[in-house]
């Protein structure tokens, strides 16, 4: 007994040394991987609570304070929604405390990029708090997340656009036929890859026998929308590349695909509640992968240039180097003459907002969308509000793409 506590009291401690390796390593550069690291983590510990908090949430109290207990899903949906509203409420905190920073001569600076041991254990206090939250809360917080999640859609329409238009500039600035061909075909596999799916849309969700204007009415709208995307890019005044514009329509045309995937199972029109197991997984899969590579990049994105989302030749601030090498000596004590008035290369609140947002939509994800946790205890069935945010999300990814063309010629003298 005695060598077994000596033997975890090692274990512990070196795990404690492990961590505290590990977080001290975290430089300024690496802080928004770190920040990545930790939303990665809040979906691995989600998508394990899903799996097995069930049977442990069901003899909590406060939790399950119903006169018949709920299904297993009601609980597993439930676990999911806390873990979230402590990862959400953990960078919205940080969020609001981080806004006006504008260089780095300011203490929060060092608290965005330091401070990793005490971060991590205040993260592990909220998410473990939430368990002890009325389910009206938690209640609450299910609805306001379908909100979020349309706009963290929005965000990612943003940042789809930043690097669609990079790749684009990129590409075009390399002035060769090689690249120019390139353009050509990525832009034609895009719009073949859209209507092949439009058709499968058709296929899907408006059957023969049944009425399903409501479905037909947004297939054949994205459809429109790719139409002026084309017309809009190929005018003369704007001068365009094909390539955004293809790659936005087949974007839109993912959303509208999502948006009708999440109409209720039991809905004629509705042709996947047959595969519904199948597809949910898959979309589930697709849905946290894009989540993620949408987080990682705005983490990265966010500290290439000093104006949010610009392109990456923009100036930035303290990019210059001498003409002449420096020894170390001169160049250390350059360095930190520079960090100590050099303003901050990207919106340390925004960059949290992002993280905000994505925590309520990949609780969105993990939940499929069409469970809502009541105070009745029961699961109640909610797909239309899933429906039309993300058909909404692409009217507005349609809309945010077209003025991104337009304002420019509307508005000359100033920068876009």
């Amino acid at each position: 007994m005695w060598a077994a506590s000596c033997l975890a009291s090692c274990c512990a401690a070196c795990a404690c040394d492990a961590c505290r390796t590990v977080v001290s390593g975290i430089s300024r550069r690496s802080a928004r991987i770190a920040y990545c690291g930790l939303f990665a983590l809040s979906l691995i510990v989600s998508w394990i609570l899903r799996e097995v908090a069930a049977p442990l949430m069901e003899k909590i109290p406060w939790i399950n304070h119903f006169h018949q207990t709920p299904d297993r899903e009601w609980f597993e949906t439930d676990a999911v929604l806390r873990v979230s509203l402590g990862n959400f409420l953990f960078f919205t905190i940080l969020a609001i405390f981080m806004i006006g920073v504008k260089n780095q001569k300011d203490p929060r600076d060092s608290i965005h990029h330091g401070g990793w041991m005490m971060k991590i254990i205040c993260w592990c206090v909220l998410v473990i708090l939430m368990f002890f939250v009325p389910n009206g809360i938690i209640s609450f917080y299910e609805a306001t997340s379908k909100f979020g999640s349309g706009l963290f859609l929005l965000v990612q329409v943003v940042l789809l656009l930043d690097f669609v238009h990079g790749w684009n500039d990129k590409w075009v600035g390399y002035d060769e036929q090689f690249w120019y061909m390139a353009l050509l075909v990525v832009s034609l596999v895009c719009y073949v890859a859209t209507f092949s799916f439009s058709g499968l849309l058709f296929y899907l969700f408006t059957p023969s026998g049944h009425d399903c204007g409501l479905n037909t009415f947004f297939i054949t709208m994205v459809l429109i929308f790719v139409f002026v995307f084309a017309v809009i890019t190929l005018h003369p005044s704007v001068s365009g590349s094909l390539l955004p514009a293809s790659v936005i329509s087949l974007y839109c045309m993912y959303l509208c695909y999502s948006g009708l995937a999440s109409e209720p199972r039991d809905y004629e029109c509705n042709g996947l509640h047959k595969h519904s197991k199948a597809v949910s997984t898959s979309s589930l899969g697709l849905g946290l992968l894009t989540t993620v590579l949408s987080v990682v990049y705005s983490a990265v994105r966010a500290g290439s240039s000093t104006t949010l989302l610009s392109p990456p030749s923009s100036p930035r601030a303290g990019s210059g180097k001498p003409l002449l090498p420096l020894d170390k000596a001169d160049e250390h004590h350059e360095e930190e003459e520079k960090s100590k008035s050099r303003a901050v290369t990207y919106s340390y609140s925004f960059f949290h907002l992002i993280f905000s947002l994505a925590s309520m939509y990949s609780a969105m994800l993990l939940t499929g969308w069409s469970t809502s946790v009541g105070e009745s205890g029961k699961l109640v069935d909610v797909g239309w509000a899933s429906v039309w945010v993300r058909i909404i999300t692409s009217w507005a990814t349609a809309a945010l793409f077209i003025w991104s063309l337009v304002a420019p010629i509307l508005f000359p003298d100033r920068e876009f």
